[in-house]
């Protein structure tokens, strides 16, 4: 699957992630089951333990999607966990250094590029005996920039080798800047921030991919060289849809679900 991924970025076409924040395998299928290219287990902000990750695994990797994994932080133990149950790709939450983007590194990417050790329990079952061979340049691993420090060493983060590209978190940026932290921000200083970070990366011929709130950022972030975009959460769009359905019913506007 994710040599599929591969090539598609290569031929210049873009994706659009499904991004599971519920901890449930049905909810995880209903998703994966909408036509998104790619799709994403959330560890760090959603309410999802390892050992329902794996579940919703199982259950996505029986339909076309490639499937990543957003981990709790930069710290090996989880990666590789989430890597030896067969995640395709991993992004990394606040890699603000290039010393970060390079501890990323060795936990995702076996000997001589990284240190990550070896144990692919899950990982040979779906991907085949020659795992260990051709994981370094299958798995997709980014590094997530959204923070003022993470915008100004952005350039050593992307010269990182083993760094596939970045993921933009656009509330945390949002934040680091002075800003209300929203998955569809318009303070300008924090568009020109999430304009410049694809430019950035695409000069440096890395894959670019950001979170979004709405389907009108995703279309300006393809436009602006973005590879792949997420669209809200699971989360976020059902609860959104539960509001709009009972508003109708009430025959009053319905409120914009907040939280993540």
């Amino acid at each position: 699957m994710t040599q599929d991924l591969h090539a598609r970025f290569a031929a210049g076409h873009k994706a659009v992630n499904g991004w599971c924040a519920l901890p449930s395998a049905v909810t995880a299928e209903i998703m994966g089951r909408q036509g998104f290219d790619l799709m994403t287990v959330d560890l760090q902000h959603g309410l999802i333990d390892y050992q329902m990750a794996l579940t919703m695994l199982q259950v996505l990797q029986g339909l076309p999607a490639p499937v990543m994994v957003r981990v709790p932080w930069n710290e090996p133990g989880i990666i590789a966990k989430c890597l030896d149950a067969g995640f395709e790709g991993l992004i990394c939450p606040m890699v603000n250094t290039a010393e970060d983007a390079r501890a990323l590194v060795q936990a995702t990417r076996y000997a001589p590029l990284g240190s990550r050790s070896f144990g692919p329990t899950r990982a040979n079952l779906v991907h085949g005996a020659t795992y260990v061979k051709s994981a370094n340049s299958q798995i997709l691993v980014f590094a997530m920039i959204e923070t003022r420090q993470a915008m100004a060493n952005l350039d050593a983060i992307l010269a990182v080798e083993g760094i596939d590209g970045v993921y933009v978190g656009p509330s945390d940026l949002g934040l680091s800047l002075g800003y209300e932290p929203t998955l569809d921000p318009t303070a300008p200083e924090v568009l020109e921030a999430i304009a410049s970070i694809a430019t950035r990366t695409k000069a440096a011929g890395r894959l670019a991919g950001v979170h979004t709130g709405s389907a009108a950022m995703i279309q300006r972030a393809f436009a602006q060289g973005y590879d792949f975009a997420s669209l809200l959460t699971d989360a976020r769009i059902f609860g959104n849809a539960v509001a709009s359905q009972l508003a109708a019913v009430r025959q009053v506007a319905a409120p914009e679900v907040r939280g993540y």
